[in-house]
């Protein structure tokens, strides 16, 4: 390969952008140091109404930290304490993280759904020992974000690009 093609192909790479992203995140990569603040934003482009950030821990699967089911209206996840956030439109959903510490390290992950339908498979018992018919999940339409350098998603989630950050404390 020559010079000139190779020299051609890498500033063509420096003006992809995120194109049809639908849900990005920025930074990408971060570092703090204990007690830094930052704060990572969140845009979605396709007026979904609920928004969702999640993080995941070495062994651990994704747990909810907030969410918003329309703007203006937040809620807290599963592990909230240590972030706050904020939504005054619908495509914008920052988490701030006033005061880092070593237990936030982790990846993050942003998402917007049009529905809060379940995803995955639902099991119930019953007395009867005849099977059940099992009937695929519906497509709740929720999208992803990520912020880890190689992160990945359960299968039933479908990221939406390469925008991804490690958050290292």
């Amino acid at each position: 390969m020559s010079i000139g093609l190779l020299c051609c192909a890498a500033f063509s790479l420096l003006w992809a952008g995120p194109g049809n992203a639908g849900v990005t995140q920025t930074p990408k990569f971060q570092l703090l140091k204990t007690g830094q603040s930052l704060t990572l934003l969140c845009a979605q482009d396709m007026n979904h109404k609920y928004m969702y950030w999640y993080r995941q821990d070495p062994g651990v699967g994704l747990r909810l930290i907030q969410y918003s089911v329309a703007a203006g209206i937040t809620d807290k996840g599963e592990v909230p304490n240590g972030y706050n956030v904020s939504r005054l439109n619908t495509e914008d959903f920052p988490l701030r993280l006033e005061s880092a510490a070593l237990s936030q390290t982790s990846v993050y992950f942003c998402a917007s759904s049009y529905s809060t339908a379940l995803q995955g498979c639902l099991l119930s018992a019953h007395e009867s020992r005849e099977a059940l018919p099992s009937s695929p999940t519906q497509d709740s339409g929720m999208t992803w974000a990520e912020f880890s350098g190689t992160g990945t998603l359960e299968p039933q989630v479908a990221p939406t690009g390469p925008d991804s950050m490690s958050l290292a404390l």
